[in-house]
């Protein structure tokens, strides 16, 4: 498979890797209109920080947890008069560029700034889709080419569903010196395309209305409504033109029939064709079933191209909530929503690590408020005006809900908070031994830990959890030093087939710790980092 190169790619290309892991430090709650420092704990956030650290911060609790992620990066369009700057020139993306790329970094065009940007945190974004997740990437023509090869090379060219085109205005639009523009772009991929089920628009009474069946025309599949067997299609296909014998008379199409003879022989069969002679012609027409013989309802699909939905309309949108507001062109929340109605389900997680204004975690309300969902949001922005902003907005749409969903009219808000480990590699305690403990778990089994010290089982107060048959354990004392010994293993009670102990010395020998399925880890030179 081709891949792209581009100046600096070998350097961020493991970049996530050294990306430091920062702790996520809860600044206030929002619940039920009022904003306290109490956590809600209700599953929906909004982090302010770097998004790529911000990505990091969430894989011990959302590692292949993520449903659905939708992102509207910056389009590197050079103009520098957004309120979210889109242009990779940014002082914050040349701090980052030439820490990480190097000297090559002040002689990077923009596309490879741009790529190198968006690399490492498409690679995160993949690490927290679920095996059945899903992602939308809104772009435009300034990197869609370049985009589309990135893609392929993380997620898989089999894992493309489809590039959605938006018709984004319905006159001006973005004026070249040649034509207007009135299109942008929606990748569309799987993170296992194998994982996939068909996609069809959730649907309701409304159905029976969109696809016009007939109340008259029903039997046991459920409604139908008559369809033309014959086609209008120009192909010129022979095996398609043959004559369907029905009354002693020979029926031939008008250009050509859209089923074999051998399906339509089956259809004659089952009763599933209408024909019918009005006014000296025929007429064949098959019956097109609500449900299919499975018994699952037919669904709305999502076409390849999205109209009727315009930028204006975000942004009239935005400033009716806030008129204060100098955002321009926010992504409006009818776009978000009908591609989350195709792909999530009612207790879906959603992320937006490109957050702006806040149009994604909208859409999830909206989406709530329509179908009775309980779905969450997690918003990333790196910008100052994540509260003022991005937060402001959901409280407004919360407060001005018309309808209560359970868990949906709350919010916390995080700061990108201390790392783990300090520039010397120790461990930073700072952070809080909870938050340790939580990484450490995380990284030995990939789940997120279940307790914390004021709900311990019956076990030594360094009992991480259980997993897989093995015991985890953290032995850590800020003021001291601790030693794995036999004194130490009297305090276990958890009965495990293997025991994984960290702590600052061992004082067991090797052969007891073989015979006794126990493995020691040093503090912190064990300490996985990821």
């Amino acid at each position: 498979m081709p891949t792209l190169h581009w100046i600096g790619k070998e350097k961020v290309i493991n970049h996530h890797l050294d990306v430091p892991f920062k702790v996520l430090e809860h600044s206030y709650g929002f619940d039920n209109g009022k904003q306290s420092d109490k956590e809600t704990n209700s599953g929906n956030k909004i982090i302010h920080g770097d998004n790529l650290e911000a990505l990091k911060a969430l894989l011990p609790e959302y590692e292949g947890r993520i449903n659905c992620i939708y992102i509207d990066p910056p389009y590197n369009t050079g103009n520098e008069g957004w309120v979210y700057n889109d242009n990779v020139n940014d002082p914050k993306f040349k701090k980052w560029l030439n820490s990480v790329v190097g000297k090559e970094g002040e002689d990077l065009s923009r596309h490879d700034k741009w790529l190198c940007m968006m690399y490492p945190r498409l690679k995160l974004l993949h690490k927290l889709l679920a095996d059945d997740g899903l992602i939308f990437i809104s772009i435009d023509n300034f990197e869609f080419n370049y985009l589309s090869l990135i893609l392929e090379e993380i997620f898989g060219r089999k894992n493309c569903i489809e590039t959605i085109v938006w018709k984004k205005s319905y006159g001006g639009g973005a004026k070249s010196k040649h034509l207007v523009n009135l299109h942008e772009y929606i990748f569309f991929y799987a993170k296992n395309i194998e994982a996939i089920s068909e996609l069809t628009l959730a649907h309701d009474e409304s159905i029976l209305k969109y696809y016009k069946f007939q109340d008259d025309k029903i039997n046991d599949r459920g409604p139908y409504r008559l369809q033309p067997l014959a086609t209008t299609s120009m192909d010129d296909r022979p095996n398609l033109r043959y004559p369907i014998t029905f009354e002693g008379e020979d029926i031939w199409p008008t250009k050509q029939w859209q089923w074999s003879k051998e399906r339509v022989v089956t259809a004659l069969q089952n009763n599933d064709l209408v024909i019918e002679k009005k006014k000296g012609k025929w007429s064949v027409n098959y019956k097109q079933y609500l449900k299919s013989i499975g018994g699952v309802e037919r669904g709305r699909k999502l076409y390849s191209i999205i109209e009727g939905i315009y930028t204006q309309q975000g942004t009239s949108e935005l400033k009716a909530l806030m008129p204060e507001t100098k955002f321009t062109f926010p992504k409006p929340p009818i776009l978000i929503q009908t591609l989350l109605e195709l792909v999530t389900k009612k207790d879906s997680i959603i992320l937006d690590s490109f957050a702006g204004s806040g149009s994604t975690a909208h859409a999830v309300i909206n989406l709530n408020n329509q179908d009775g969902g309980n779905r969450k949001f997690i918003l990333a922005e790196m910008e100052s005006y994540a509260e003022d902003l991005t937060a402001e907005r959901i409280k407004r749409i919360m407060n001005g809900s018309s309808k209560a969903i359970d868990d949906g009219s709350n919010f916390d808000f995080y700061e990108l908070g201390q790392p783990i480990f300090s520039d010397e590699g120790v461990l930073n305690e700072l952070v809080g031994i909870q938050k340790i403990r939580q990484y450490v778990f995380y990284t030995e089994t990939k789940q997120r830990l279940k307790y914390d010290l004021s709900n311990l089982p019956d076990d030594h107060d360094s009992f991480l959890g259980k997993h897989n048959d093995t015991a985890y354990y953290f032995y850590y004392a800020p003021e001291k030093v601790t030693t794995l010994n036999h004194e130490f293993l009297a305090t276990l009670k958890t009965k495990a087939e293997q025991y994984v102990i960290y702590a600052d010395n061992c004082l067991l020998t090797k052969e007891y710790m073989t015979k006794n399925h126990i493995i020691f880890k040093k503090i912190p030179r064990d300490i996985t980092r990821f």
